[in-house]
């Protein structure tokens, strides 16, 4: 992965967001060589918003199945237990 400077970023900015739309290119940004940000291809976007909603499905199905196995807490009797 190529690294550029903030600075650098700036300076050249059509080419660091072509680099990443058209050559695939994942760049990341930095100053004073601590790692800020990162343009990467919309794809990668797209997949990652795919797997973090791959991980919430999951997530919601775990927490229904658990409700069926245990039961639930009525709102209101967590709002008394929390002086709500």
């Amino acid at each position: 992965m190529a690294k550029v400077s903030t600075v650098e970023a700036r300076e050249q900015f059509s080419d660091v967001v072509n680099r990443a739309a058209y050559g695939k290119e994942r760049v990341i940004l930095t100053r004073r060589k601590k790692e800020l940000a990162a343009v990467v291809p919309i794809e990668d976007i797209t997949l990652l918003e795919e797997l973090e909603n791959h991980l919430d499905v999951g997530d919601a199905k775990a927490a229904l199945a658990e409700s069926r196995a245990k039961g639930t807490i009525p709102w209101g009797k967590i709002k008394q237990e929390l002086g709500l």
